[in-house]
């Protein structure tokens, strides 16, 4: 276990006194408490995550996408600004550090490309809770100016060689960076006052959804 951690905070601190490094770090508390409870053994006995296999994988994934692959939504010469993608590099880079003399998390270079490999997946897990009861002890704490290191020294900047390699790769694939959603509009079908069915209404494209989320559940007038 990474230590005992909790959601209360000092007297007299808000959530405010983080500033602008807040939300990156809200996101990266609430990311590690998933990352690490899930290679958990009482989350696999009770079948909550089927297998060790499944955790490695989003082991996996959760540290490529930090280091690599979201990447392809930034533009050349351009940081990190969003707190999802802050978050996700600071956890992913942090943790590339943190086990570097164990060789945790590798860096591999199969034909000119750059790959990620994961050499030790409990000990990354490990990583996982220590970060996360760091990140905690700041957030109760209020401690802006841990915050800010935190945030500035592994969410920010982004590696520009790695960048350029995976924008490349990307490109070549023809595809947008962002995927959107289509949301299903719920209909009631009631008999005699009772609920007998739910029928499910698609929109028609998906800026005729966002219009209409806009129009209803906006907080500014629209003209």
């Amino acid at each position: 276990m990474p230590g005992t951690w909790f959601r209360s905070v000092k007297p007299g601190v808000s959530s405010e006194d983080l500033k602008n490094y807040q939300a990156p770090l809200e996101e990266a508390r609430a990311d590690l408490f998933a990352l690490y409870f899930l290679m958990d053994p009482k989350l696999i006995e009770l079948g909550i995550t089927p297998n060790y296999e499944v955790a490695k994988t989003q082991y996996t994934n959760y540290i490529r996408n930090g280091l690599m692959t979201q990447l392809i939504k930034i533009k050349p010469g351009k940081n990190l600004e969003q707190a999802h993608m802050q978050n996700r590099q600071l956890i992913s880079l942090w943790c590339f550090e943190q086990g570097a003399h164990e060789n945790i998390i590798e860096f591999k270079i199969i034909r000119n490309k750059k790959y990620i490999q994961i050499n030790d997946y409990e000990k990354l897990r490990t990583l996982f809770g220590k970060l996360l009861r760091t990140i905690q002890r700041i957030k109760s704490e209020g401690n802006y100016e841990k915050a800010k290191f935190l945030v500035d020294s592994y969410g920010t900047k982004v590696d520009r060689d790695i960048h350029k390699e995976v924008l490349e790769r990307f490109s070549k694939l023809k595809i947008a960076p962002f995927t959107g959603f289509l949301n299903p509009e719920y209909h009631l079908i009631q008999d005699k006052g009772q609920i007998r069915d739910v029928k499910m209404k698609y929109s028609d494209n998906y800026a005729e959804q966002m219009m209409k989320y806009s129009e209803n559940f906006s907080f500014l007038s629209v003209k």
